[in-house]
């Protein structure tokens, strides 16, 4: 679904990343971790086609982003923006509604389905109730919300959710958390940020970690965060005889193996060991 090949990114005049490279198949749902300042939204960003590429290649279910345009970029790609301001006084529904624009030409007014898909989306975060508020009356957590569901009333194939719970209570965090798991059942791929990490370890299948605009790891979370050279054995019925003889006792008992796997790190801890301490 999306492919990037050593990728430089930045503004007009500066560069912030170099040679970044990672590729997501349909239903995957990586995370870009980093400290701030790293370049993780322009990263985003980029990707999003919202900033020129330096050099390298971003490719978009198999098509090079420079040949889509912003109304086929907004068919695939839904965003949600860290630390969105400046609205205006438009209905939830409504501004939710505006994520089917890419969906309208340019004379068409919003469809009966349109209304639906848009209602639909607000009810899987919980939010049907306050269609009919301004988004300027309802609280910070509330507006990240509805930018999630304007996202999702793009239906799109992928979703770039920059700090997608910043500012959420702990409710509206696990419903994000539980959407990000129904996308990845339905295909829908997912590239996000976030400082959640115990939250990113139960639903991402790959992590990147950029420091100072280097991806420094990159692949799936399962390889990064296991404890090399060790292996963990979990036994049903084993007696403390059976455990001093370990494997070769295994063979000949009637105990059963039920999960054979290397011990792992949290992710929090394998990301403090890869970017080390932070300076003050």
């Amino acid at each position: 679904m999306l492919k990037v090949e050593s990728l430089a990114f930045g503004f007009p005049g500066r560069t912030v990343g170099r040679d970044v490279s990672f590729e997501l198949a349909a239903g995957e749902v990586m995370c870009v971790l980093g400290p701030n300042g790293g370049g993780k939204t322009t990263l985003f960003r980029t990707v999003l086609g919202l900033l020129e590429k330096h050099s390298g290649s971003i490719t978009l279910d198999g098509r090079p982003i420079e040949s889509l345009s912003r109304a086929g970029i907004a068919r695939l790609i839904g965003y949600v923006p860290q630390g969105h301001s400046g609205y205006f006084a438009y209905t939830v529904r409504d501004f939710v509604l505006m994520g089917r624009t890419a969906h309208l030409g340019i004379f068409s007014a919003p469809s009966a389905k349109d209304h639906g898909v848009a209602l639909r989306a607000l009810e899987s975060l919980g939010m049907a109730h306050l269609a009919e508020r301004p988004v300027t009356e309802i609280s910070g957590g509330e507006r990240q919300l509805a930018l999630v569901a304007r996202a999702l009333a793009q239906e799109p194939r992928l979703l770039v959710l920059d700090e997608p719970t910043a500012g959420v209570d702990p409710a509206g965090s696990r419903e994000i958390r539980d959407l990000i798991l129904d996308f990845k059942k339905r295909g829908i791929t997912v590239l996000l940020c976030s400082h959640l990490l115990e939250q990113v370890q139960e639903i991402c299948d790959r992590i990147g970690i950029l420091n100072r605009g280097e991806m420094i790891r990159e692949g799936k979370l399962e390889d990064l965060i296991s404890i090399q050279n060790q292996t963990e054995l979990i036994l049903e019925n084993a007696s403390p005889e059976l455990l001093a003889e370990l494997q070769a006792a295994i063979a000949k008992s009637k105990a059963r193996l039920v999960e054979q796997r290397q011990p792992q790190k949290t992710l929090e801890r394998y990301f403090l060991d890869v970017t080390g301490p932070s300076k003050q």
